[in-house]
């Protein structure tokens, strides 16, 4: 399980911090604003911006 936390860097340090803390309940939050930063990153970009537009 350390193996796996490692590959997944500052995410996987907060998971694993969330977890052993028995903060189950946080991990849906941070789960919604980790989609929000890569939606943010994603429109950003004017290539796949007009791909993001549409949903909203």
């Amino acid at each position: 399980m350390r193996d796996s936390v490692s590959r997944l860097g500052i995410l996987g340090e907060l998971f694993a911090f969330l977890w052993k803390r028995k903060l189950y309940w946080l991990i849906p939050m941070v789960v919604v604003l980790a989609l929000f930063i890569v939606l943010i990153i994603l429109s950003s970009n004017p290539a796949t911006a007009p791909f993001i537009y549409p949903l909203f």
